[in-house]
């Protein structure tokens, strides 16, 4: 009997997206709060538009993280 085993390199992988994600998903909507609170201020446009260049990476790290660690299992 064959059994597969787990890809460890691209578990790593995986798991660096996640990290790399963490910051990301805590200073995104700080960034945004700052910017909504801020909005008479002449960098309020430049501060929303990095907040949402945040939480977007973070979104796009922890979907790609998940997705790569569902594969290194199941692969």
């Amino acid at each position: 009997m064959d059994r597969k085993h787990t890809n460890k390199e691209l578990l790593a992988k995986g798991i660096k997206y996640l990290a790399a994600a963490l910051p990301l998903s805590f200073l995104g909507p700080s960034i945004l709060y700052s910017a909504f609170n801020n909005q008479d201020k002449a960098l309020f446009i430049p501060i929303l538009i990095l907040g949402f260049i945040f939480f977007f990476g973070a979104i796009f790290c922890i979907f790609k993280g998940i997705m790569t660690i569902v594969k290194a299992i199941f692969e």
